[in-house]
């Protein structure tokens, strides 16, 4: 045999020359859940080593993570039901909890990245990412609620807007909105290819943001579907996007190739809760080694062609390589 691959797998150190696909802290946004109050972490049951932090321990949290390497983070906040109303009113109140989280965290730790979620459900007594009418979703009437809710994160201090909600042309909306308030550097981080999945359980579980009645199979996307993505890639681009991202990640990674060979734009990936939990709770149970997994799912991540990764695994990453 003139011909044997093996040659370039016999060390550790040839292996390592010809690796295609390497992770890197730099590669990771790591999501992180804030309540009001003071002094308070507060684990979330299905998510093991995930907690909802007080702005206090928010920033201790931020500032441990930034010296690991972390830079960049995506905050998303628990409301209590008697702050939740129709309009979710509460997301644009210039005293709430949550924006004062952003702009602590912006004004702490400028050289930071700090991320936002544009949606209705954590602030929603209906539990949906938009405005419910009769059991419908409505799609128009929604998007001058996100926009509200976009400016004034972007008032707060938040550099990249992430609109999770699914709403036809809320990227268009919200680039206007931005812009005609003076943000025009804020960025767009578009939840382009956002699947109806099964995976986002412990998720709701830490935002207490399920669907009261109903579910979100009108505006998320069919698992079925995989050209579909390209329809509202290429939307999302026209819009003004300035990232596109799919989620959830390991069981669309056919979804982040397609998107990251028809695209310009930055990939990004969410290795969502449901994703992160159960590689957990197999490692608990003894049934998978947690660690070697979580690498290996992550570089599948990555390999699939994304250039950015939203993980909760991403302080333990961290943790791992430094």
């Amino acid at each position: 045999m003139h011909r044997r691959p093996r040659r370039n797998r016999k060390s550790p150190v040839i292996r390592s020359m010809i690796e295609e696909t390497r992770l890197s802290v730099k590669d990771f946004i790591f999501p992180i859940f804030v309540i009001d109050g003071n002094n308070k972490k507060e684990e979330v049951s299905s998510m093991p080593g995930i907690y909802r932090y007080s702005i206090d321990l928010l920033l201790k949290e931020i500032e441990e993570c930034m010296k690991l390497g972390i830079k960049a983070f995506d905050i998303f906040p628990a409301y209590p039901e008697d702050k939740k109303d129709k309009y979710a009113s509460e997301s644009y109140n210039p005293e709430t909890f949550y924006l004062q989280a952003i702009h602590q965290a912006k004004n702490a730790f400028p050289e930071a990245c700090i991320m936002t979620d544009v949606a209705m459900d954590p602030y929603s007594s209906d539990g949906h990412d938009g405005i419910v009418e009769n059991g419908k979703i409505l799609n128009d009437e929604t998007l001058e609620i996100l926009g509200k809710m976009a400016v004034a994160q972007a008032q707060a201090g938040a550099d990249i807007i992430g609109p999770s909600d699914m709403m036809d042309g809320r990227v268009a909306y919200l680039r206007e909105s931005l812009d005609i308030a003076g943000f025009k550097e804020t960025s767009i981080m578009s939840y382009t290819a956002k699947y109806a999945s099964a995976f986002y359980n412990p998720f709701r579980d830490a935002l207490d943001s399920a669907p009261k009645a109903g579910d979100k199979k009108t505006y998320q996307m069919d698992p079925a579907n995989l050209n579909e993505a390209l329809i509202e890639a290429e939307l999302d681009e026209l819009e003004g996007a300035d990232f596109l991202m799919i989620k959830p990640a390991l069981a669309y990674l056919d979804v982040i190739k397609l998107l990251k060979e028809n695209s310009q734009l930055p990939i990004a990936a969410y290795n969502v809760s449901g994703e992160y939990s159960m590689i957990k709770a197999a490692g608990e149970k003894g049934w998978l080694d947690s660690e070697k997994v979580m690498l290996e799912s992550l570089l599948s991540i990555k390999r699939a062609g994304a250039s950015i990764i939203l993980s909760y695994f991403a302080k333990e990453f961290a943790q791992l390589v430094k």
